[in-house]
C-alpha cells in the first residue's frame, strides 16, 4: 500500500517553501498546512475503521 499525498498539500508545501521563513506569510500558510494535513489524517482514519469493521463482519458472515 502507498501513501499518495494528495495535491492540495503538496500545492501548500511548494508554496511555503518559496516564502521567506517568520514571515507573516509563512506562518499563514504554516496553519493553512497543519489544517489540511490534519482533515487528511482523519479521513485516512475514518477510512481504515470503516476497512476494519468491514472485514470484521466479514468474518463473522463466514
Amino acid at each position: 500500500m502507498t501513501e499518495i499525498i494528495p495535491n492540495n498539500i503538496l500545492k501548500i508545501q511548494k508554496k511555503l517553501a518559496t516564502l521567506q521563513k517568520d514571515s507573516r506569510n509563512y506562518k499563514k500558510y504554516t496553519k493553512i498546512l497543519a489544517k489540511h494535513i490534519k482533515t487528511h489524517t482523519m479521513r485516512e482514519r475514518v477510512k481504515a475503521h470503516i476497512k476494519a469493521i468491514e472485514t470484521i463482519q466479514s468474518l463473522k458472515d463466514e
